[in-house]
């Protein structure tokens, strides 16, 4: 799951999920703009953002903060980002805008569980959270 946070010049947040999304280079992160007006407004008024990435199931992953600008459809280089998406993928949504965010501090992130109970693994943790999210995990395909 990825989410990105944006806020206004008054510091009013705003938290959305992304769903397109890819790296042009280990320190830049685009964003297709599928459905975020707030998050492309706020970016126009205050380019500080946070983006974090959770694996679900084992509840860890990374906090992004950094820097965004929305790079227009109409720009000069929106051939050139488009080109870092998967083609198949990006074909299906409609794309408003692209949010290009210059990555300066990465962080990992977990959940406070692995803090009060420091000795449970990530098998537990994500057999935990398949039973919570009545999930069955598939195996994997043999050839």
């Amino acid at each position: 799951m990825i989410q990105g946070g944006t806020s206004k010049l008054d510091n009013e947040p705003n938290v959305s999920p992304k769903e397109v999304f890819t790296h042009k280079d280990n320190s830049t992160l685009l964003i297709c703009n599928i459905a975020s007006p707030i998050s492309a407004l706020n970016i126009l008024q205050n380019p500080k953002v946070c983006v974090s990435f959770i694996d679900i199931f084992i509840q860890k992953g990374f906090k992004l903060k950094g820097f965004a600008r929305i790079i227009e459809k109409n720009h000069d280089h929106i051939d050139v980002l488009i080109k870092f998406f998967d083609p198949s993928i990006i074909s299906i949504f409609p794309i408003k805008s692209i949010i290009h965010i210059d990555v300066n501090e990465v962080q990992r992130i977990m959940a406070p569980s692995y803090q009060i109970f420091p000795s449970r693994a990530e098998d537990f943790q994500r057999k935990l959270a398949m039973k919570n999210f009545n999930v069955t995990e598939i195996p994997p395909y043999e050839f």
